[in-house]
C-alpha cells in the first residue's frame, strides 16, 4: 500500500535529512493503520501473522480497552527486518507523521549497525508466516486444543535460554591424548604363556572391560558442562513427539529473535529518540509545529517517578556521551581531577562527540551502556534514585541516592532482562534420567509459585522428574515435580510433599 502524496513527499524528506546525518538503515517500506488495526498488529509484536494462540486476542483486547480509555496510543511501531516495515496512525496529525518517521529511521540504523542485532534473521516477517502455517497444519492434524496447550508449555520457558550463544564458537574438549582403544585397555596379570589363560580367564577380562565401560558411560555427564540454553537441551534431549519438537523449536526461535530487543531496549529507543529530535529541531519542523512537537516529545521523555522510562534514559545518555567527548570530559586526566571547578568548566574541544555515540550504537547493549556511561554527574543531574518497596505504606519510595547503589539497581534489573539464570546441570540425576536444574542465585530469590508451574511444564516436556536447586532467604532449597507432587526440601535430606 503506497503512502498518500503529502506523507510520501515528508518521507523523502525525513529520510534525506536522516542520510545527511550519516544514519544508515535499511530500506523502510511504512504502512497507513487505523487504531485497531495497530492494536491487531501490536498484539502479534508488530507482525501482521502469528501463528493461533489465545494470548495475542488477550493481548488485542487490552490493548482496545487502553486506547479507548484513553491510558495509551501507538505512534509508531516497526519492525526489524530487511526491508523494515513500519506503520503510522492513520489519525496522526502531521506533525506527529514526521515525528515518527524520523523515530522509525533511527530504529532501522540501531538494526542494521548494533552488533548485538547482527544474529538476527532479517527475514522474520515472511518466517513468522511459515510459523503460522506450520502451526496450523499441527492443528488439524493434532487438534487445536492440544497444540494450543503445548504451546502454553512452551512459552512459560520461553526465557530460558543464552541470548549469548550466537556469538560463542564452542568446540568438543578434545581428547586427552588416548584413542578408544586404549581407553579401553583392561589390565593383566603377567605371567608366562602357557598359563596366560589360567592368570586371566577370559570370562574376567570381559567382565571387566563390561565394568569398564559402565564407568566410563556413567562418567561421561550429560551436558557435559551447564547448559543455560534450556530450550535447545530440552529439543535435543527430550522424548517429544516430532510436532512437539517443531512446536518448541519455533517458540525458541522467536524468543531469539526479540532477545536483542530486550537488551538493547534503553539504548535502541535513545537512539532513535535521539535522532526524531535532532532531525525535526534542525531541520524538519516549521515555525507552526514547534508547540505540537514539543508536547508530544515531552511526553514521551518525561520521567516518571518509580519507573523507568528508556526514552528519556537512552535520549539523555547518548547527548551527555556527545557532550563529554565533545569536551574532553574522559579518561585518565579528567577522572583524577579534583577540582571541582576545573573539571565543571572542563572543555579540550575535541569534538568527538558524533563519532563517539557512533561508536557506543554500534557495540553496546544496555548493561554495557550503563556500566560503562553511567556518571555520578549524570546521576545526580537527572535526579536517579534506587527505588524499593514499602510494605508499610504499600508503596514504592526512595531507598537509596548513593550513585553505586544507583548504578547497581539499575544493572541488576537489567541483566538478562531481570529473568532468572537457570541451567541444566545434569540429564540423568541419580541415575535414573532425572532432570536437574540449578538456579544461578543473583540475591533475589525466585517467585515460589512460578517456579512450581515452570517446573510442571519442564516435567512434562522431559517426562520425568524434575529437579531445581534454588535459594530461599539464603538457604538452599530443592524443588522438584515427578509429574503428580511437588516437593520442596533442604538438598539431602528426605524431600516433603508440599
Amino acid at each position: 500500500m503506497s503512502l498518500p502524496h503529502n506523507l510520501e513527499t515528508l518521507r523523502r524528506e525525513i529520510r534525506g535529512y536522516a542520510r545527511e546525518y550519516g544514519l544508515d538503515f535499511f530500506e523502510v517500506f511504512f504502512e497507513i493503520l487505523t487504531y485497531d488495526q495497530m492494536n491487531e498488529i501490536a498484539a502479534y509484536g508488530g507482525f501482521p501473522t502469528r501463528y493461533p494462540h489465545w494470548r495475542f486476542g488477550m493481548e488485542y483486547e487490552h490493548l482496545k480497552k487502553s486506547y479507548s480509555y484513553g491510558l495509551h496510543k501507538i505512534y509508531e511501531m516497526v519492525i526489524n527486518n530487511d526491508p523494515c516495515t513500519a506503520y503510522l496512525l492513520e489519525c496522526n496529525s502531521l506533525v506527529d507523521q514526521k515525528i515518527v518517521m524520523a523515530h522509525v529511521y533511527g530504529h532501522s540504523d540501531f538494526f542494521k549497525n548494533n552488533v548485538w542485532f547482527s544474529r538476527t534473521n532479517r527475514k522474520m516477517l515472511d518466517e513468522m508466516a511459515n510459523h503460522a502455517t506450520r502451526i496450523r497444519r499441527y492443528m488439524e492434524k493434532h487438534g487445536v486444543e492440544a497444540v494450543e496447550d503445548f504451546i502454553d508449555v512452551c512459552l512459560s520457558i520461553e526465557s530460558l535460554i543464552d541470548p549469548h550463544s550466537a556469538f560463542i564458537a564452542r568446540e568438543r574438549p578434545r581428547d586427552q591424548g588416548y584413542d578408544e582403544e586404549e581407553k579401553q585397555v583392561v589390565h593383566r596379570m603377567r605371567s608366562k604363556d602357557y598359563m596366560m589363560n589360567f592368570i586371566n580367564p577370559p570370562d574376567f577380562l570381559e567382565a571387566q572391560r563390561s565394568r569398564m565401560e559402565t564407568e566410563r558411560q556413567r562418567a561421561r555427564r550429560l551436558p557435559e558442562e551447564p547448559a543455560r540454553d534450556v530450550m535447545k537441551f530440552l529439543i535435543d534431549q527430550a522424548p517429544l513427539e516430532n510436532w512437539q519438537r517443531e512446536v518448541l523449536s519455533i517458540i525458541r526461535e522467536e524468543a531469539y529473535y526479540f532477545a536483542p530487543q530486550g537488551q538493547t531496549k534503553i539504548m535502541n529507543e535513545g537512539w532513535a529518540s535521539y535522532w526524531h529530535s535532532k532531525i525535526m529541531t534542525e531541520k524538519a519542523l516549521t515555525d507552526a509545529e514547534v508547540i505540537d512537537y514539543a508536547d508530544h516529545h515531552s511526553g514521551t521523555v518525561a520521567s516518571h517517578p518509580g519507573r523507568l522510562n528508556p526514552y528519556k534514559l537512552g535520549l539523555e545518555l547518548f547527548k551527555d556521551i556527545e557532550d563529554r567527548w565533545n569536551k574532553g570530559r574522559f579518561g585518565k586526566d579528567y577522572e583524577e581531577c579534583d577540582d571541582i571547578r576545573r573539571k565543571q568548566d572542563w572543555d579540550l574541544h575535541l569534538g568527538l562527540g558524533r563519532q563517539k555515540i557512533f561508536e557506543v550504537r554500534r557495540l553496546h547493549n544496555d548493561v554495557t551502556f550503563i556500566d560503562t556511561f553511567l556518571t555520578p554527574e549524570f546521576c545526580a543531574e537527572h535526579k536517579l534514585f534506587a527505588y524499593a518497596f514499602n510494605k508499610k505504606t504499600n508503596a514504592y519510595q526512595i531507598s537509596a541516592r548513593e550513585f553505586r547503589k544507583v548504578k547497581d539497581q539499575l544493572l541488576f534489573g537489567l541483566t538478562n532482562h531481570g529473568q532468572p539464570f537457570i541451567f541444566v546441570t545434569d540429564a540423568n540425576h541419580a541415575n535414573r534420567g532425572e532432570l536437574f536444574l540449578q538456579h544461578r542465585h543473583e540475591g533475589l530469590d525466585l517467585k515460589h509459585d512460578w517456579a512450581r508451574e515452570t517446573l510442571r511444564n519442564i516435567q512434562r516436556i522431559w517426562s520425568r522428574p524434575v529437579h531445581l536447586l534454588t535459594m530461599v532467604e539464603e538457604k538452599p532449597r530443592l524443588l522438584g515435580f515427578d509429574g503428580k507432587d511437588h516437593t520442596d526440601a533442604e538438598p539431602g535430606s528426605d524431600l516433603a510433599v508440599a
